[in-house]
């Protein structure tokens, strides 16, 4: 199985390429620590394409290897499987197993799981063959704005919809191509025309069928289309605006929903990841007095099917689920993984535990990976004509008062260097449009002068920090 899909971004790879170890330094690109892990879902992943090299009697035999991720929050779980589904451009959903509820309860539907990875699947197919085919959109929107400026070049006095009458006479394909230059040139973005858009509407109500939301509302759009966004309305606009409407349009034209449908479901089938996160939320807590919570089973019993394997009807077509990798996530602080039902047990065999984050793996978060917080918030203040940098004892400032914090209220992991970075920064934020062309440098005594009599205060760091 080839995972590198045409369109798709340079950090892509091809199954072939796509080793073990080379999942690991991609994921080490952007989180720290948690290499078993990263270990886990790079075998999970490599299983995947050693599959598809199986002949297919025994292919289909082959079940995923699903993972629960045991550890406290914002250690990374969530970022881990996301980063795995965008280095293969893989249909991704990050769900809450706690929005569901037993079968007789007002609640989702855990169909609606599959329904919302197909939409999403779909969506990724057709921005990928949009892209792939937008340079013949581009050329037929040119041509479409030309018949707007030159309503009718077959005419042999045809003249451009915003000239005078005036004028010598010209040949309607040197008009034509004059215009064509000038709107190559630039020349006539300002220019305002009259295009045909199509309304948005978006409706205000839904219908809970035994089917989900969304297939009756697949019907109901075919009886009233109008209602649903089925009209155009002419509206004017600048040639510029015009033309981004235009090529989308004109990529559309050129996309074959069916062939989008077909492909988006092999992908969901094939390639498809969900992660469900909170699922120690709907484990039984063994108790003296009584068992497992019956609606907390019940759910779990709703979701076995979907894990195990079936198949959910979609308004695209049956949609396949035996293949889809589950990623489950919890911090399983009061219950544990055995107190799940053993059916779901066995439908996750790997299980694998996060560390918490310590100052070390603070410091480490904060310079290392690629889109690390520093250099975030440097980029974001070098709009404003501001050079940030920070020192390195500034960094292991913020990393001790994170961990600080961490320990003496909530341990939020590696989202509290958000709210420690917000406050140290939030002068600077504020008076940066003020500062054009100055370098500023952060040091530890800065952060210091910042929290420290935050710190001080317990009450007052467990509000504002």
């Amino acid at each position: 199985m080839v995972i590198h899909l045409p369109g798709t971004t340079d950090d892509a790879l091809d199954g072939e390429r796509l080793t073990p170890k080379t999942i690991v330094r991609e994921l080490d690109k952007y989180i720290v620590g948690q290499n078993p892990a990263k270990r886990a879902v790079a075998v999970a992943l490599r299983n995947r394409w050693r599959r598809q090299q199986l002949p297919a009697e025994l292919r289909d035999e082959i079940a995923p290897k699903n993972i629960i991720m045991i550890g406290p929050t914002g250690v990374g779980k969530t970022e881990i499987a996301r980063r795995l589904a965008r280095l293969t451009r893989s249909p991704f959903l990050k769900i809450e197993a706690s929005k569901f509820t037993e079968v007789g309860y007002v609640g989702r539907d855990v169909e609606s799981i599959v329904r919302d990875l197909t939409e999403i699947s779909v969506k990724l197919v057709r921005d990928e063959k949009a892209q792939l085919n937008r340079d013949a959109a581009i050329r037929n929107a040119r041509e479409r704005i030309l018949d707007i400026l030159l309503p009718d070049s077959r005419r042999p006095a045809a003249r451009p919809a915003f000239v005078g009458a005036s004028g010598p006479e010209e040949e309607p394909g040197d008009t034509r191509e004059k215009l064509g230059r000038w709107l190559d040139e630039g020349k006539l973005e300002e220019r305002e025309v009259e295009i045909d858009v199509k309304e948005q509407n978006y409706p205000s109500f839904e219908i809970f069928t035994a089917q989900g939301v969304e297939e009756m509302g697949v019907n109901i759009k075919d009886m009233l289309p109008g209602l649903f966004g089925g009209r155009s309305k002419r509206k004017k606009m600048r040639v510029g605006e015009a033309r981004e409407i235009l090529i989308q349009e004109e990529a559309e034209k050129l996309v074959d929903p069916q062939n989008v449908a077909r492909e988006a479901i092999d992908r969901v089938e094939q390639s498809g990841i969900v992660f469900l996160d909170e699922i120690d939320k709907i484990a039984g807590r063994q108790q003296a007095s009584h068992g497992p919570d019956v609606s907390r089973e019940g759910v779990q019993r709703d979701l076995l099917p979907i894990v195990e394997g079936t198949t959910v009807n979609t308004k695209y077509g049956m949609v396949k689920t035996d293949h889809i990798l589950f990623i489950a996530a919890g911090a399983f602080h009061v219950s544990k993984p055995a107190d799940l039902i053993p059916e779901m047990q066995g439908r996750f065999p790997i299980r694998v535990e996060l560390d918490s984050l310590t100052q070390d793996d603070f410091v480490r978060i904060l310079k290392e990976p690629k889109n690390a917080l520093t250099m975030q918030y440097s980029a974001l203040l070098s709009t404003e004509g501001v050079e940030l940098k920070f020192t390195d004892d500034a960094i292991r400032e913020v990393a001790r008062y994170a961990a600080l914090v961490n320990e003496k209220t909530e341990n939020i992991g590696a989202r509290r260097l958000h709210t420690i970075l917000e406050r140290v920064l939030e002068g600077l934020s504020f008076d940066a449009s003020e500062m054009d062309g100055q370098a500023l440098t952060i040091d530890a005594a800065y952060v210091q002068g910042v929290l420290a009599d935050i710190i001080k205060d317990d009450d007052l760091s467990r509000y504002v920090l």
